[in-house]
C-alpha cells in the first residue's frame, strides 16, 4: 500500500464522524420539517372542523298551523298575514297567555323564511285554508345558536342575546318535543340569505361550475394547441425563446392581476354582464393558460426521442407523429397539469372579487350569464358577516372546498399513475 493510498484513508477516517454527523443533523431537520407542516395540516383540518360541524345540523321546529281564513284571503294570495298566523299557532302551545310585547318576541323564534314557506304552501293548495297542518321550520339564528350550546346560559342577561323568558319558551318547546336538530340539507340546496339558518352553497357550487367550465372550455384546446407548436413545431429562434420566458413569468404573476385584466377588458371593453361566471371563467382561463402550457410541454418532452424517430422513419409526416403518436403518450401528463390547474383556479378569490362575483346574490344562476358567486368569495362573504351564525357555516364552505381540491388532486395523482408509461 502507497503513502497516497494511506494518506487517504486516514483522511476518511477523520471525516467519516463529520460526515455522518452532518447527515443526522441533515435528516433529523428534513423530519422535522415534515411533522411541523404536518401538525399545522391537523390544526387547521381540527379548527375548520370544530367550527364548522355545528353547520352540518339545523335546528326546526315542528308545530301544528291553523290557516285561519279570517287573516289568509283566498281571493287576495299570495297576500296575507302568514306572520299573524304562525304568532297565533304558536301562542296555542303556551298557557296563561302572553303580553303584546313577548307575543312579537315569540314569533321570532321562527325563520324569517317560515312565513314564505307557509306562503308557498297555501298558494299551492288554497284548500288548505281554514285546516290544520303541520309546519316544519328551521328556527332563527340565536334559537339555533342556543340549542348547538353557542350561547351561555350562564352569562349575565344584559349581555346574551336572548333574555331569560326567550330561553325558556324555547325549552318548553324542546319539552314538548317540538324542537329537532337534522342534517341541514338547506346547506347545500339553498342559496345565500340574509339569515344565516336560511343561507347555503347552491348558488355558490354553481357558479364555481360555470366557471370553472368556462375556464376548462378556454385554457384547454387553447393552452395545449400553444404548447405542441411551442414544442413540435415552432423554429427555435429569439422570438419562441421571448414567448417561452413571458409564458414562464406569467405562471407566476399574481392572480390579482388577471382580475384587473378581466376588469378593463372583459367587462369595460367588451361589455359582458358583472357578477357573470362567464367573465370569471375568463378571467380564471387567463390565470390557468400558462400553467397547462408548461405541463403539456413537460408531458412532451417526457416523449422518448426514438417514437418521433420511428414513426419518421415509417414516412409519416410531421403532424402525424405528434397528434399520432406523440401527443396519446403523453396525454397523462397533460390530463395531470390540466386538472392541477383547474384545482388552483377553483381555488382562487382576488380574480372573482375583482369582477364582481362576490354580490349578495339570493338564487342560483341558471346560465353563465346570471349574476352569481363561487365558492372561495361565498366564504369571503361570509367570514365578513357579523352574525355569529356565518361563522360556521364559513368553516363548513371551506371544508366542502377542500373536499372538491382533495379530489381533483386525487384524481391527477390516480390518473398519472394509471397511464403513467415508463421508457
Amino acid at each position: 500500500m502507497n503513502i497516497d493510498n494511506i494518506n487517504t484513508i486516514e483522511l476518511v477516517k477523520r471525516t467519516l464522524p463529520r460526515r455522518n454527523r452532518n447527515q443526522v443533523i441533515l435528516k433529523g431537520l428534513g423530519v422535522t420539517a415534515i411533522i411541523f407542516a404536518f401538525m399545522m395540516l391537523v390544526i387547521l383540518i381540527v379548527s375548520l372542523v370544530s367550527s364548522g360541524y355545528k353547520a352540518i345540523t339545523q335546528t326546526h321546529i315542528e308545530f301544528t298551523v291553523f290557516v285561519d281564513p279570517n287573516k289568509i284571503n283566498l281571493e287576495k294570495l299570495p297576500r296575507g298575514n302568514f306572520r299573524g298566523v304562525l304568532q297565533d299557532s304558536l301562542l296555542a302551545y303556551y298557557e296563561g297567555g302572553l303580553a303584546n310585547r313577548e307575543k312579537q318576541q315569540l314569533v321570532k323564534i321562527l325563520s324569517n323564511g317560515a312565513q314564505f314557506e307557509l306562503r308557498d304552501k297555501v298558494v299551492a293548495n288554497p284548500q288548505i285554508i281554514g285546516e290544520k297542518i303541520t309546519l316544519i321550520v328551521p328556527t332563527s339564528d340565536p334559537y339555533d345558536q342556543l340549542s348547538k350550546d353557542l350561547i351561555d346560559r350562564d352569562t349575565p342577561e344584559e349581555f346574551r342575546r336572548l333574555n331569560n323568558d326567550e330561553i325558556q319558551w324555547f325549552d318548553s318547546l324542546a319539552e314538548k318535543g317540538m324542537i329537532s336538530k337534522p342534517f341541514n340539507w338547506g346547506l347545500i340546496l339553498n342559496a345565500d340569505s340574509r339569515f344565516p339558518e336560511l343561507a347555503g352553497l347552491k348558488g355558490a357550487l354553481i357558479g364555481s361550475f360555470w366557471a370553472l367550465l368556462v375556464c376548462f372550455i378556454i385554457s384547454f384546446p387553447l393552452g395545449i394547441g400553444a404548447a405542441i407548436y411551442l414544442e413540435e413545431f415552432a423554429t427555435k429562434n429569439r422570438f419562441s425563446n421571448l414567448i417561452e420566458v413571458n409564458i414562464n413569468n406569467l405562471a407566476a404573476v399574481p392572480s390579482v392581476v388577471f382580475g384587473l385584466l378581466a376588469l378593463a377588458v372583459f367587462i369595460g371593453w367588451f361589455g359582458l354582464p358583472r357578477s357573470a361566471p362567464l367573465v370569471g371563467g375568463m378571467a380564471l382561463a387567463l390565470m390557468t393558460m400558462p400553467t397547462i402550457i408548461i405541463a403539456t410541454r413537460a408531458a412532451l418532452k417526457a416523449v422518448p426521442p426514438s417514437i418521433r424517430e420511428a414513426a419518421l422513419g415509417v414516412g409519416a409526416s410531421q403532424q402525424q407523429v405528434v397528434f399520432g403518436h406523440v401527443l396519446p403518450l403523453a396525454m397523462p401528463g397533460i390530463l395531470t397539469g390540466t386538472i392541477i390547474g383547474l384545482a388552483q383556479a377553483l381555488g382562487e378569490t382576488a380574480p372573482l372579487l375583482l369582477i364582481g362575483m362576490n354580490a349578495f346574490i339570493t338564487s342560483a344562476p341558471g346560465t353563465p350569464l346570471d349574476s352569481s358567486t363561487a365558492l372561495p368569495t361565498q366564504i369571503f362573504i361570509w367570514s365578513d358577516s357579523p352574525e355569529r351564525g356565518f361563522v360556521s357555516r364559513a368553516s363548513a364552505a371551506i371544508l366542502v372546498l377542500l373536499g372538491f381540491l382533495l379530489t381533483m388532486n386525487a384524481l391527477a395523482v390516480y390518473l398519472r399513475n394509471k397511464f403513467e408509461r415508463t421508457w
